[in-house]
């Protein structure tokens, strides 16, 4: 993808314009609290918001194929307003985007523009068939099995596709399938059509959260696959077309970690200005803002600024971001779940009532920090991935990444996460030295360092660069030291418990924690969180 694939603004703001519509009139509250009682697939909705009137699925797929060309950034940010509209729509549509990747990824031309084109022209619902009963996120451990069915001349003519999916969004409605399964050659993905022989779609799931989104099992029985509907025209293929889109469907996923996380705290946000307790509004109330408001806010708008660097990073063509969109799915789910969580107490007994929504935002964004792969999946790759790069590197992925913090406006924060992000590499260095990586909680420990670190630097640069979305350069300021202290506070906490937990083999990085002088980096953070609380509660 390149810069040139980019929607043209005026088109991605009639898209949005589109969604705020198609709210009003279709998704009202009562018509998203129907949908989640009934947990029945909202067909109709689907339909219209893929037919001629509407045309969603269009911002998927590039223009040669008849699409609107989107590139990560656009889709980034249709994916949060979808899913700050609800979380089971927004879920079916990322459904046909994640269906859609291993063609866009992998497939041969003449494949692609049957397939790609069949879907912006007919509008297909599309579901991704990886996950399976045993495995979970464990792609590698893949049961389907795909056999060979030679014709008289002992040429491949097709495969018989035999196992069971699990989890599959879209998977009792869609019309066309992108299923993963074992080959002779290794993992292979094959295009199947609905209705073909052999192919079983089970009981729809009775969910906890996103309800109204279509979940079901695959059972593969037999199922015939003509060899031109193998994805790329090869063997063996699957893991890599698989690992190819995980940085950017990854990144669609923290989308909507922001995106719910966002209908929260703007939910909280509206019932603190209009809740009188005590004699005035919830909104002059420390306890309230500095509690439940502030931390949300500060997260998310850290997990947006890292969201839009690595967006624009796959926009200019960069490849090899699965670290980096591990970490904004991690940190952006995680993110939004806590402020769901905190808008239930927000609003105290209301919170916990239907019509007030919040609680349905939380059982809702709950399964973000599960499928796609877990929070603890994804703080594997990034200690396992990131440890990799600072050994390889001797220590300059990390010490870079400070020296261009060094630049930056001290009103950022950037100078207290530069130290910590210095004491963090020395952490990683010295528990590789003393074999300490072999323990997966010290990994954990490491991947929260690291997550929270290069988080607080995306924000850092965007606060140090320019304002954000309608927020003033005072409030981005403030909220990027406050999340900078967050950072560094993690790495003196987790570096405290490996240095300590391990005293006899790891003391020589207390020295270094105590160098990050946390009392100095907490110099005016009450007044930082009073500045933001005044612009967010206005």
């Amino acid at each position: 993808m390149t810069e040139q694939s980019r929607m043209d603004p005026e088109l991605l703001s009639m898209v949005l314009d589109t969604l705020s519509k198609l709210e009003k009139e279709k998704l009202t509250l009562e018509t998203k609290l129907e949908m989640d009682r009934t947990g029945e697939f909202p067909l109709d909705l689907i339909r219209f918001m893929l037919g001629p009137e509407v045309a969603l699925h269009l911002i998927f797929i590039p223009e040669e194929f008849g699409g609107l060309g989107a590139g990560a950034t656009e889709i980034a940010v249709i994916s949060e307003k979808m899913a700050k509209m609800d979380l089971a729509v927004a879920t079916s549509f990322l459904a046909i985007c994640l269906g859609m990747d291993p063609i866009r990824v992998g497939a041969t031309p003449e494949q692609k523009e049957k397939w790609i084109r069949k879907v912006a022209d007919e509008a297909l619902i599309v579901a991704y068939g990886v996950t399976e009963p045993e495995a979970g996120s464990n792609v590698q451990a893949l049961k389907t099995k795909a056999e060979r069915v030679l014709d008289d001349t002992g040429r491949v003519k097709g495969y018989r596709l035999n196992g069971q999916k699990q989890f599959i969004t879209n998977g009792g409605v869609a019309a066309l399938y992108t299923i993963l399964a074992e080959t002779p050659e290794g993992p292979s993905f094959f295009v199947v059509e609905a209705g073909t022989e052999g192919l079983f779609a089970g009981k729809h799931e009775d969910k906890h959260g996103i309800r109204a989104s279509n979940t079901c099992p695959l059972s593969l029985d037999d199922l015939y696959v003509p060899a031109e509907n193998l994805i790329g025209g090869a063997e063996g293929q699957g893991l890599k077309q698989a690992n190819q889109v995980f940085g950017y469907t990854r990144l669609m996923v923290a989308t909507f970690g922001l995106g719910g996380g966002m209908a929260a705290l703007e939910k909280s946000t509206a019932y603190a200005r209009e809740r009188i307790q005590f004699g005035s509004p919830l909104v002059e109330k420390q306890g309230y803002t500095h509690q439940l408001l502030v931390p949300g806010a500060v997260q998310l708008e850290a997990a947006r600024a890292h969201i839009e660097k690595t967006a624009r990073r796959l926009d200019s063509g960069e490849e090899d971001l699965q670290v980096e969109g591990s970490i904004a799915k991690y940190f952006a789910t995680e993110a939004g779940d806590a402020a769901a969580n905190r808008a239930i107490q927000a609003l105290g007994g209301y919170g916990y009532i239907r019509e007030f929504e919040v609680e349905k935002i939380k059982r809702d964004i709950k399964i973000t920090t599960i499928f796609e792969g877990t929070s603890e999946i994804q703080r594997s790759i990034i200690s396992t991935f990131r440890l990799r790069e600072t050994v390889r590197s001797k220590g300059r992925f990390y010490l870079d990444m400070a020296e261009r913090l060094d630049k930056l406006p001290e009103q950022c924060g950037a100078g207290f996460l530069a130290r910590a992000i210095r004491v963090l590499n020395e952490i990683i260095l010295s528990a590789r030295k003393h074999k300490l990586t072999r323990s997966q909680y010290v990994m954990f420990l490491m991947a929260d360092m690291m997550t929270w670190c290069e988080v607080a630097e995306a924000m850092c640069h965007k606060a140090g660069t320019h304002p954000g979305d309608g927020r003033s350069v005072e409030y981005m300021q403030a909220a990027a030291r406050l999340f900078a202290r967050e950072s560094a506070t993690k790495v003196y906490v987790n570096g405290l418990k490996i240095a300590q937990g391990y005293e006899e083999k790891i003391g020589e990085v207390l020295p270094m924690l105590k160098d990050l002088e946390l009392s100095e980096v907490m110099i005016s953070v009450l007044e930082d969180m009073d500045r933001v609380a005044a612009e967010l509660t206005k």
